[in-house]
């Protein structure tokens, strides 16, 4: 079976395809450029985009959208994260939030998976904290600023290591379990 993964972004074609493994599923990385609503509500910002990405391929399709949810700001910015992130930057944001007295944050991943019959949606979430400064690379949003819980590496600086404990990898183990179960 072959599904389309709609992303922008090769670095996360890459991770997802590193976490899902082989499971009979060939992942094919669809870099279309889909208007995605701005909200808070992240199940509504996947929900939307992947009916939009479903009406463009015409096959079984799946997006993945990752916010930050931080403590202080009661859970601001979630689905708008990209906005956010991309207006402030790592040196601003941990200017802002990660010299706090509480520098608590979870950042949660959501998938949407489009089979022309129903939209499923599969969620992991991570607890952790904002770094006081960005540590390893910056290319991959946020990964520099996120140290999570129990460890004090920043996911950047982890390397491969963050698959074995990203929100992304829960949330992908979960679609695994369910396209093993339910499509394969």
């Amino acid at each position: 079976m072959e599904i389309n993964f709609v992303t922008k972004n090769p670095h996360k074609a890459q991770e997802v395809k590193a976490i899902l493994g082989d499971i009979g599923v060939s992942i094919v990385h669809a870099p279309l450029k889909i208007h995605e609503i701005q909200a808070e509500d992240i199940n509504h910002i996947v929900r939307d985009k992947v009916l939009k990405a479903f009406n463009q391929v015409g096959r079984p399709v799946f997006i993945e959208h990752t916010g930050l949810y931080i403590d202080s700001l009661q859970g601001f910015p979630g689905g708008l994260t990209q906005v956010f992130w991309d207006k402030l930057q790592a040196e601003k944001f941990t200017e802002l939030f990660g010299r706090l007295e509480n520098t608590s944050v979870t950042a949660k991943t959501v998938i949407a998976f489009c089979d022309a019959r129903k939209v499923h949606i599969f969620e992991g979430s991570v607890k952790g904290n904002i770094a006081p400064e960005p540590r390893g690379n910056k290319d991959f949003q946020w990964d520099c600023v996120f140290i999570p819980e129990n460890f004090e590496e920043t996911f950047s600086e982890m390397g491969d290591k963050k698959n074995d404990i990203s929100m992304r990898k829960m949330a992908f183990d979960n679609f695994r379990e369910f396209l093993v179960s339910e499509v394969l």
